[in-house]
């Protein structure tokens, strides 16, 4: 049943799925399970190319003996405070993955999806290295990338001396622009190359036009971007300008 955990059985066939190639729709057709749970017990269990049954049911095996449960009244306390825990663990994946999509790194992308599922867009460093299940300076490498690009900020916990790191209320818009400066920052080396090249050699060619389609592309996000960050904040938001490849040259 598709409620059910998952058996070494269960994890010898995902194993023996990913051997195959199979996606990971296939692989939950055969378990008669849904596609997040796969794709999360994957991501969880070191990846596709790295995926062992044995060594994913002793890591299941570990953390249910290491992790205290809650008595009986509290989980079913917590079950109605949100959505049902499987179904917010399918989600922050599947987040995480559209995170790196845009050209975050995976442990930065994880850090920002962790936040974006948080109640109050803000957890500390150790509550996020205990939700991640990563180390420390792991987390630091990930925030650290995060407030360079403005994605997050850091502040003080009420509670004690720890940081705490929240996300910005324009992440999302920043987000797009990290992926129109990663895109411009494509064009503008393919420009490049094309002059180092000559516009008469089929190497030229090929990097002029995917220069100038990305370049172009990149403006007009840039337009529509402001465009519709206006339109939801008004005319009392807070402005914010994304500065186009061809404004910074």
């Amino acid at each position: 049943m598709p409620g059910r955990r998952l058996t070494r059985a269960d994890r010898q066939q995902i194993a023996a799925g990913l051997a195959q190639r199979l996606s990971y729709a296939d692989i939950a057709r055969r378990l008669n399970r849904p596609a997040s749970t796969v794709s999360r017990e994957v991501a969880r269990n070191g990846g596709p190319g790295r995926y062992r049954a044995e060594l994913a049911q002793l890591a299941t095996t570990y953390r249910a003996q290491r992790r205290p449960q809650p008595p009986a009244p509290v989980r079913r306390t917590i079950e109605h405070l949100g959505p049902d825990p499987e179904a917010t663990a399918a989600f922050v994946t599947d987040l995480t993955t559209a995170l790196v999509e845009t050209g975050l790194p995976r442990t930065a992308a994880r850090v920002m999806a962790c936040l974006f599922a948080s109640e109050t867009g803000s957890r500390t460093a150790i509550e996020m290295a205990q939700h991640l299940q990563v180390s420390a300076a792991t987390i630091s490498y990930a925030v650290r990338l995060l407030e360079q690009q403005e994605l997050i900020r850091r502040g003080r916990d009420d509670r004690g001396r720890r940081h705490r790191y929240f996300l910005d209320d324009k992440a999302g818009l920043r987000t797009v622009a990290a992926s129109v400066a990663a895109n411009q920052r494509f064009a503008a080396t393919a420009l490049r190359g094309a002059e180092l090249f000559g516009a008469e050699t089929a190497a030229g060619s090929r990097l002029a036009l995917a220069g100038r389609f990305l370049e172009r592309l990149g403006d007009d996000l840039i337009r529509s971007a402001e465009k519709h960050w206006r339109d939801m904040v008004g005319d009392g938001g807070d402005a914010y300008t994304l500065m186009s490849h061809s404004e910074k040259a």
